[in-house]
Protein backbone atom coordinates (compact mmCIF):
# COMPACT_ATOMS: atom_id res chain seq x y z
CA UNK A 1 0.00 0.00 0.00
CA UNK A 2 1.52 3.34 -1.06
CA UNK A 3 1.37 6.62 0.85
CA UNK A 4 -1.59 8.01 -1.13
CA UNK A 5 -3.64 4.87 -0.40
CA UNK A 6 -2.81 5.15 3.28
CA UNK A 7 -3.96 8.78 3.38
CA UNK A 8 -7.15 8.08 1.42
CA UNK A 9 -10.28 8.00 3.65
CA UNK A 10 -12.34 4.78 3.79
CA UNK A 11 -14.87 4.26 1.02
CA UNK A 12 -18.14 4.73 2.89
CA UNK A 13 -21.48 4.76 1.06
CA UNK A 14 -21.65 8.57 1.23
CA UNK A 15 -18.16 8.87 -0.26
CA UNK A 16 -18.96 6.21 -2.86
CA UNK A 17 -22.07 8.13 -3.92
CA UNK A 18 -20.18 11.44 -4.03
CA UNK A 19 -22.13 12.94 -1.12
CA UNK A 20 -19.12 13.13 1.19
CA UNK A 21 -16.32 15.17 -0.36
CA UNK A 22 -14.63 16.17 2.88
CA UNK A 23 -10.89 16.18 3.23
CA UNK A 24 -8.15 17.32 0.84
CA UNK A 25 -8.27 16.42 -2.87
CA UNK A 26 -6.47 13.20 -3.88
CA UNK A 27 -2.74 13.94 -4.31
CA UNK A 28 -2.88 12.38 -7.80
CA UNK A 29 -5.10 15.29 -8.96
CA UNK A 30 -2.88 18.14 -7.76
CA UNK A 31 -1.27 20.48 -10.33
CA UNK A 32 2.22 19.01 -9.94
CA UNK A 33 1.04 15.38 -10.28
CA UNK A 34 1.63 13.36 -13.49
CA UNK A 35 -1.27 13.10 -15.95
CA UNK A 36 -1.73 9.29 -15.63
CA UNK A 37 -3.89 8.94 -18.77
CA UNK A 38 -4.30 5.15 -18.73
CA UNK A 39 -7.04 4.68 -16.15
CA UNK A 40 -10.61 3.36 -16.21
CA UNK A 41 -12.13 6.76 -15.29
CA UNK A 42 -10.19 8.43 -18.11
CA UNK A 43 -11.45 5.76 -20.56
CA UNK A 44 -15.00 6.67 -19.53
CA UNK A 45 -14.15 10.36 -19.97
CA UNK A 46 -12.77 9.72 -23.46
CA UNK A 47 -15.95 7.88 -24.43
CA UNK A 48 -18.03 10.81 -23.14
CA UNK A 49 -15.94 13.20 -25.24
CA UNK A 50 -16.40 11.09 -28.39
CA UNK A 51 -20.18 10.94 -27.89
CA UNK A 52 -20.65 14.74 -27.85
CA UNK A 53 -20.28 15.16 -31.65
CA UNK A 54 -22.46 12.07 -32.08
CA UNK A 55 -25.18 13.85 -30.09
CA UNK A 56 -24.89 16.99 -32.23
CA UNK A 57 -25.15 15.02 -35.49
CA UNK A 58 -28.20 13.09 -34.28
CA UNK A 59 -29.96 16.26 -33.09
CA UNK A 60 -29.14 18.20 -36.28
CA UNK A 61 -30.34 15.41 -38.56
CA UNK A 62 -33.58 15.14 -36.57
CA UNK A 63 -34.24 18.89 -36.69
CA UNK A 64 -33.75 19.43 -32.96
CA UNK A 65 -35.98 17.32 -30.71
CA UNK A 66 -34.87 13.70 -30.92
CA UNK A 67 -35.15 10.84 -28.43
CA UNK A 68 -32.01 9.19 -29.81
CA UNK A 69 -30.03 12.43 -29.43
CA UNK A 70 -31.49 12.90 -25.94
CA UNK A 71 -30.41 9.37 -25.01
CA UNK A 72 -26.82 10.08 -26.08
CA UNK A 73 -26.93 13.39 -24.19
CA UNK A 74 -28.08 11.56 -21.05
CA UNK A 75 -25.31 8.96 -21.38
CA UNK A 76 -22.66 11.69 -21.59
CA UNK A 77 -24.16 13.58 -18.66
CA UNK A 78 -24.47 10.56 -16.35
CA UNK A 79 -21.03 9.39 -17.47
CA UNK A 80 -19.63 12.12 -15.23
CA UNK A 81 -21.13 10.34 -12.24
CA UNK A 82 -19.91 6.96 -13.54
CA UNK A 83 -16.28 7.99 -13.92
CA UNK A 84 -16.37 9.56 -10.44
CA UNK A 85 -17.58 6.27 -8.97
CA UNK A 86 -14.94 4.38 -10.97
CA UNK A 87 -12.22 6.66 -9.59
CA UNK A 88 -13.40 6.21 -6.01
CA UNK A 89 -13.75 2.41 -6.30
CA UNK A 90 -10.46 1.76 -8.11
CA UNK A 91 -8.49 4.61 -6.56
CA UNK A 92 -7.37 5.56 -10.09
CA UNK A 93 -7.37 9.31 -9.59
CA UNK A 94 -5.36 11.37 -12.07
CA UNK A 95 -4.48 14.92 -12.96
CA UNK A 96 -5.80 14.32 -16.49
CA UNK A 97 -9.16 13.22 -15.10
CA UNK A 98 -9.37 16.29 -12.88
CA UNK A 99 -8.84 18.50 -15.94
CA UNK A 100 -10.95 16.43 -18.35
CA UNK A 101 -14.19 16.17 -16.35
CA UNK A 102 -15.07 19.89 -16.11
CA UNK A 103 -14.01 20.39 -19.74
CA UNK A 104 -16.37 17.64 -20.95
CA UNK A 105 -19.20 18.97 -18.79
CA UNK A 106 -18.84 22.43 -20.29
CA UNK A 107 -18.60 21.07 -23.84
CA UNK A 108 -21.78 19.10 -23.23
CA UNK A 109 -23.57 22.19 -21.93
CA UNK A 110 -22.35 24.18 -24.95
CA UNK A 111 -23.52 21.44 -27.32
CA UNK A 112 -26.93 21.33 -25.63
CA UNK A 113 -27.26 25.13 -25.76
CA UNK A 114 -26.31 25.23 -29.44
CA UNK A 115 -28.92 22.62 -30.35
CA UNK A 116 -31.66 24.16 -28.19
CA UNK A 117 -30.88 27.66 -29.50
CA UNK A 118 -30.74 26.61 -33.16
CA UNK A 119 -34.08 24.79 -33.03
CA UNK A 120 -35.72 27.00 -30.35
CA UNK A 121 -36.38 24.09 -28.01
CA UNK A 122 -36.35 26.27 -24.85
CA UNK A 123 -36.68 30.05 -24.34
CA UNK A 124 -33.71 31.89 -25.83
CA UNK A 125 -33.53 34.20 -22.79
CA UNK A 126 -32.73 31.26 -20.49
CA UNK A 127 -30.06 30.00 -22.86
CA UNK A 128 -28.53 33.48 -23.04
CA UNK A 129 -28.48 33.67 -19.24
CA UNK A 130 -26.77 30.26 -19.05
CA UNK A 131 -24.14 31.33 -21.59
CA UNK A 132 -23.54 34.60 -19.72
CA UNK A 133 -23.08 32.71 -16.45
CA UNK A 134 -20.57 30.30 -18.03
CA UNK A 135 -18.59 33.17 -19.58
CA UNK A 136 -18.56 35.02 -16.25
CA UNK A 137 -17.30 31.94 -14.41
CA UNK A 138 -14.64 31.37 -17.06
CA UNK A 139 -13.37 34.96 -16.91
CA UNK A 140 -13.62 35.15 -13.12
CA UNK A 141 -11.95 31.78 -12.67
CA UNK A 142 -9.06 32.78 -14.95
CA UNK A 143 -8.62 36.03 -13.02
CA UNK A 144 -8.66 34.17 -9.69
CA UNK A 145 -6.04 31.69 -10.91
CA UNK A 146 -3.79 34.55 -12.04
CA UNK A 147 -4.06 35.95 -8.51
CA UNK A 148 -3.17 32.54 -7.08
CA UNK A 149 -6.71 31.75 -5.87
CA UNK A 150 -7.96 28.25 -6.67
CA UNK A 151 -11.67 27.93 -5.91
CA UNK A 152 -13.26 24.53 -5.32
CA UNK A 153 -16.68 23.69 -6.73
CA UNK A 154 -19.31 24.43 -4.10
CA UNK A 155 -22.48 22.45 -3.47
CA UNK A 156 -24.70 25.07 -5.12
CA UNK A 157 -22.70 24.51 -8.30
CA UNK A 158 -22.73 20.72 -7.94
CA UNK A 159 -26.51 20.62 -7.54
CA UNK A 160 -27.22 23.37 -10.07
CA UNK A 161 -25.53 21.70 -13.00
CA UNK A 162 -27.93 18.74 -12.96
CA UNK A 163 -31.22 20.64 -13.40
CA UNK A 164 -29.48 22.90 -15.93
CA UNK A 165 -28.42 19.89 -17.97
CA UNK A 166 -31.80 18.31 -17.27
CA UNK A 167 -33.56 21.34 -18.73
CA UNK A 168 -31.54 21.05 -21.92
CA UNK A 169 -32.24 17.31 -21.99
CA UNK A 170 -35.99 17.85 -21.67
CA UNK A 171 -35.86 20.43 -24.45
CA UNK A 172 -34.13 17.90 -26.70
CA UNK A 173 -36.82 15.38 -25.75
CA UNK A 174 -39.46 17.82 -27.03
CA UNK A 175 -40.93 18.85 -23.65
CA UNK A 176 -40.58 22.66 -23.70
CA UNK A 177 -42.63 23.49 -20.58
CA UNK A 178 -40.83 20.97 -18.35
CA UNK A 179 -37.52 22.08 -19.91
CA UNK A 180 -38.23 25.73 -19.08
CA UNK A 181 -39.08 24.96 -15.45
CA UNK A 182 -36.06 22.69 -14.95
CA UNK A 183 -33.61 25.03 -16.63
CA UNK A 184 -34.90 28.02 -14.64
CA UNK A 185 -34.34 26.14 -11.39
CA UNK A 186 -30.85 25.09 -12.45
CA UNK A 187 -29.97 28.66 -13.39
CA UNK A 188 -31.11 29.89 -9.97
CA UNK A 189 -28.78 27.43 -8.22
CA UNK A 190 -25.89 28.30 -10.56
CA UNK A 191 -26.32 32.02 -9.93
CA UNK A 192 -26.15 31.36 -6.18
CA UNK A 193 -23.03 29.26 -6.78
CA UNK A 194 -21.45 32.11 -8.73
CA UNK A 195 -22.15 34.55 -5.88
CA UNK A 196 -20.53 32.11 -3.44
CA UNK A 197 -17.44 31.83 -5.68
CA UNK A 198 -17.17 35.62 -5.73
CA UNK A 199 -17.46 35.88 -1.96
CA UNK A 200 -14.92 33.11 -1.38
CA UNK A 201 -12.44 34.75 -3.74
CA UNK A 202 -12.87 38.11 -1.99
CA UNK A 203 -12.22 36.54 1.41
CA UNK A 204 -9.06 34.77 0.21
CA UNK A 205 -7.73 37.90 -1.49
CA UNK A 206 -8.52 40.03 1.56
CA UNK A 207 -6.70 37.59 3.84
CA UNK A 208 -3.65 37.64 1.57
CA UNK A 209 -3.66 41.42 1.47
CA UNK A 210 -3.90 41.62 5.25
CA UNK A 211 -1.00 39.21 5.71
CA UNK A 212 1.35 41.21 3.45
Amino acid sequence: MNDSEQRRPPLTFRRFAGLDRSGPPPPETLPDAPLRPWTIPNAIGLLRLILIPVFIVLAWNAGGASLSAAAVYAVVAWGDYADGIAARVTGQYSRLGAMLDPLIDRLLVIAGVVVCWRFELVPIALLAALIAREVLVLIGGSYALRRGVQLEINWWGRWGVWPAMGGLFLGICGAPLAATIMLSFGLLLLVIATIQYYRSARIVLAQRTAST
